[in-house]
């Protein structure tokens, strides 16, 4: 993969994982080669950092990987194209978002507008094949988006990050500049899958408690209505 590839302000930060990203990328053309469908298409598979340069972070959810079935991925965490059915956990994540905020759940699941204002949503690994869960996890895509994650970390400025399940909450707890006393907010619960999200997920506000904190260190809110 040339590096040119890498959104701009990005590209210093993954600097140092730019070896696992070209073997990574070359794993996935091998696959595409023999005639394996991957998700999602080429160029959206840097979609999250398209959308949201590093230094306009405020807030980062991860995701596990992306959505495997056809028309689904779109290179954002939990996100579908608008005409695509909502799939289940953002469904339950939009429940979330009326209980906590009273905002009414959007009829799409296009997430772009949280990501233009700071969201960055972010999957550990960046490709699936068709109809294979996990497939292409421990395919370097994880030292990437480890970078992502720590590039967040090691600003100055305060963010939010969201970790829903055990897959978010165990990449958070690789990073060094997370643990212990963190100027950051760390919110974590059960995963939005209709098979956890009864264990914790609903009634964690995650949307109120993150412009809570943003507000309180001078870095506004987000709009978290995608209504249309």
């Amino acid at each position: 993969m040339d590096s040119a590839a890498i959104p701009e302000s990005w590209r210093e930060a993954l600097e140092p994982a730019l070896r696992e990203m070209q073997a990574a990328d070359a794993w996935v053309a091998r696959e595409e080669a023999a005639g394996r469908v991957v998700y999602p298409p080429r160029d959206c598979r840097f979609r999250a950092l398209e959308l949201t340069p590093l230094e306009s972070v405020r807030v980062v959810i991860l995701g596990q990987d992306p959505y495997h079935g056809a028309g689904q991925a779109m290179g954002l965490c939990f996100a579908v194209p608008d005409g695509e059915r909502v799939p289940p956990s953002l469904v339950n994540i939009y429940r979330e978002l009326a209980s906590d905020l009273g905002l009414a759940p959007p009829a799409h699941g296009d997430l772009s507008g949280w990501a233009r204002q700071g969201v960055l949503l972010l999957n550990k690994s960046l490709t699936v094949e068709h109809g294979k869960a996990g497939s292409h996890a421990g395919r370097g895509w994880e030292a990437v988006t480890d970078a992502c994650v720590a590039a967040v970390a090691e600003r100055p400025e305060p963010s939010v990050f969201i970790l829903w399940g055990s897959h978010a909450q165990t990449k958070a707890a690789r990073i060094p500049a997370l643990q212990g006393q963190s100027r950051h907010l760390i919110i974590r619960s059960p995963h939005p899958s209709p098979l956890s999200a009864y264990r914790g997920f609903f009634g964690s506000r995650p949307f109120s408690r993150a412009n809570a904190f943003l507000e309180a260190h001078g870095r506004g809110r987000i709009e978290w209505n995608l209504s249309r």
